[in-house]
């Protein structure tokens, strides 16, 4: 009898429980939307701003949201609280696999040495450089001034590369800053959680231990982002459904983070490698996979809304006066970043030209050297910091200095240091004659189609000689035009030079990719006609070499 009596008070208590949990889940659900919410709405204002004014036209969009979210921390309007442990699980996958994801193999490929060196060498240098500078001048504490470092070694490329598109900055100046800001964002964001659990609990550094344990973490994290990749890759191909690949690739951005973390290893270098793979693999052999425009238009809005929060919420939660009582700390971290920047780019550079045989010019270098922009990664990593960790909020101040720096300064400036340097290119002139050469090859396969002997029109025969006529004239008239800006324009010529070669190599691509779905043979050959694209001297060696 008591045990039904006492069984019925526990089973009411916990239905009680039970309900008061709900509620509670509800309600935080309820208050996490209305602080999302203006969120959303700052965000598109601030978007919004440059159509109206256009003389904002020519400042980042992150600064105008830094800014913003600045004016609201001065006034005390807080717009949403996220606990630390959060910021890099929301921010940092979409932003990671977005970059790589769009970054083409084939031209990371040929820059992969020096990109490679400018991001995973400049980390330590810059943590070096920042700590010791701070240390030495400002007596800031080892820990945090390390810390700082770390932090503000991640690079982004995001505002810079929008102005490099819009004014055409050079391929391979492209690349080569695409290059790094995907390779430095792991090794920076590992290096910073190593200097973070020391920051918690100090322990004695062991440099081989520490360097063991790096190794262990990427090749965990490249192990689970190659596995996700590969299968995400062939099912989003197999399956040509666009709302399937845009779920399949947010669940690869979170769901790859999540579980090499949860495995060991590092989530960014998963994200990074998974996107990498989902971005250039193809299941059809010497062809570069179609990133559909309903992608595109996906990921453009994912990573629209995740600057939005993540500048706003820096400005958001800086404490204004403690940042003016430290700007002095600011001012020397910014130094330091800014030489940091010019040894890691300078000296790999060089030692990259060494190897490769191939130099940077030391225009490009300069430019590289003065776009090492600090934004969402830097500022995800300083909000990460739990609060108990000391002087939390001087690096976060100081993480806002730089990053204010470099978008303020830096990102306005650079198309001013591209004109100087004469590497702009004209971007609109390009593009312009590609629209007409689409045009012409459009208006040649519909020619083809209506001189098809083999198929009879199937409309009255004045209509179709009208088509007929229609077409060749148009056809003859844009030819003429491309003939016109040839001549006008000898600018074209490295474009056009460019397009007939890639041309010829998809010819012979696609013959190795009949012969090989053919069964005639096994694998692909090496290419022949790239040998006819290098200097007369290294063909003449080739061709020896395989022909004696």
């Amino acid at each position: 009898m008591l045990e039904a009596i006492w069984g019925s008070d526990l089973s009411s208590v916990g239905a009680v429980l039970m309900s008061l949990l709900t509620d509670a889940t509800d309600l935080a659900i309820e208050r996490n939307l209305k602080q999302f919410m203006p969120v959303l709405l700052v965000a598109l204002s601030v978007a919004s701003l440059p159509r109206i004014f256009p003389f904002l036209r020519q400042v980042p969009y992150t600064l105008l949201l830094v800014i913003v979210g600045l004016g609201l921390a001065l006034v005390e309007v807080r717009l949403i609280d996220l606990s630390p442990g959060l910021i890099l699980l929301i921010f940092l996958p979409p932003i990671l696999f977005e970059a790589a994801w769009k970054m083409p193999w084939p031209d990371l490929k040929r820059e992969l040495l020096p990109s490679s060196l400018f991001a995973i060498g400049s980390v330590p240098i810059t943590i070096i450089g920042v700590g010791w500078a701070l240390h030495e001048w400002m007596h800031v504490s080892w820990t945090t001034a390390l810390l700082t470092g770390a932090g503000l070694a991640a690079t982004d490329s995001a505002s810079v590369l929008g102005v490099f598109r819009e004014v055409g900055a050079g391929k391979r100046l492209t690349t080569l800053l695409e290059g790094e800001s995907l390779f430095n964002d792991g090794a920076a964001v590992v290096a910073f959680s190593v200097l973070l659990e020391q920051a918690i609990d100090p322990q004695p550094i062991n440099l081989s231990t520490t360097l063991l344990q790096f190794v262990v973490v990427s090749a965990i994290g490249l192990g689970v982002g190659g596995v996700i990749g590969t299968v995400v890759a062939l099912l989003t191909q197999r399956y040509d459904l666009a709302w399937v690949e845009q779920t399949l690739s947010l669940v690869t951005a979170y769901g790859g983070y999540i579980l090499a973390e949860d495995l060991g290893g590092s989530g960014v270098i998963g994200v990074v490698t998974a996107g990498l793979i989902i971005g250039n693999l193809n299941l059809v052999p010497g062809e570069q996979p179609h990133k559909r425009s309903t992608m595109i238009e996906f990921w453009e809005f994912i990573i629209f809304l995740v600057n939005s929060i993540v500048f706003l919420l820096l400005g958001d939660q800086i404490l204004f006066p403690y940042f003016l009582e430290h700007i002095d700390t600011s001012l020397v971290a910014i130094a330091a970043v800014l030489l940091s920047r010019g040894i890691a780019i300078y000296g790999f550079s060089a030692l990259s030209g060494w190897i490769t045989r191939n130099p940077i010019p030391w225009t490009e270098q300069t430019v590289l050297c003065w776009v090492g922009l600090r934004g969402s990664v830097a500022i995800a990593l300083a909000l990460s910091i739990p609060d108990l960790v000391p002087d939390r909020q001087q690096v976060i101040s100081n993480s806002f200095g730089v990053v204010l720096f470099t978008l303020l300064i830096q990102g306005l400036t650079t198309k001013f240091l591209l004109d100087k340097l004469n590497l702009l290119t004209d971007e609109k002139l390009y593009q312009q004659y590609l629209s007409l050469v689409a045009q012409r090859d459009a208006l040649q396969k519909i020619l083809s189609y209506l001189l098809d002997s083999d198929r009879k029109p199937t409309i009255e025969a004045d209509k179709f000689q009208q088509e007929l006529d229609f077409v060749k004239s148009i056809l003859t008239a844009t030819q003429q035009e491309l003939a016109t800006m040839r001549e006008a324009n000898p600018t074209l010529e490295p474009l056009i030079l460019q397009q007939h070669q890639a041309q010829l190599v998809a010819i012979e691509s696609g013959t190795y990719v009949d012969f090989v779905q053919g069964g005639l043979l096994k694998e692909i050959p090496p290419s022949v006609i790239e040998q006819a694209f290098r200097p007369q001297a290294d063909s003449s060696d080739e061709r020896s070499r395989r022909y004696p």
